[in-house]
């Protein structure tokens, strides 16, 4: 597999966060719950860049929930020209609050905006980076368009996902009981 990003690239959830306190990590992009305090690990780390995105994992507008919108996957593509211009990254640490769904999007999104044309690639490196992710449809979407990829990163969502269904039991029946995310799953 050829690399997306000229730094290795990991992606965790927060209760993971201190085992990544000395592994060299450059860049941090933390997204978490509006709500949430900055994860208390990060006194932990060496000196690092940081950007803390702060909405929820839903994809569907959810009462009490706060949807990510443009501005938010806006500043994720922000963070991927600034991480390609700085010759100092070394390692980039995506989380979320599981390391399943908003920071594998990110991670794809990242990985796929300066490669057009590879966005499948971009979901094949992110299934060696976090087995049995299940990027936020909502955030893919919406990169997709600003990124004017005219639903190929979309696609290549949907062929990872149906991927992923077949590759790990019992993936499906864990995303169709979360509110909102059953229509991710694809047909069987």
């Amino acid at each position: 597999m050829t690399r997306l990003l000229p730094c290795r690239v990991s992606v965790c959830g927060v209760g993971e966060l201190d085992g990544f306190a000395r592994a060299g990590v450059s860049d941090v992009l933390s997204i978490i719950n509006p709500d949430m305090p900055e994860p208390e690990a990060f006194r932990n780390f060496a000196r690092h860049r940081r950007t803390t995105l702060r909405f929820h994992d839903v994809v569907l507008p959810t009462d009490g929930q706060t949807l990510c919108g443009d501005s938010d996957v806006g500043r994720i593509l922000d963070f991927g020209r600034r991480l390609a211009a700085q010759r100092s990254a070394d390692h980039l640490l995506v989380h979320c609050m599981a390391g399943i769904s908003r920071s594998t999007a990110a991670a794809a999104i990242l990985m796929a905006q300066p490669n057009p044309g590879r966005e499948d690639e971009a979901f094949e490196a992110l299934l060696a980076i976090r087995p049995r992710a299940w990027p936020n449809s909502r955030m893919v979407a919406l990169a997709d368009r600003l990124l004017e990829r005219q639903g190929r990163l979309e696609a290549a969502l949907r062929r990872y996902f149906a991927r992923a269904v077949g590759e790990f039991e019992g993936l499906a029946d864990d995303i169709r009981s979360v509110d909102g995310r059953g229509h991710e799953v694809p047909p069987s």
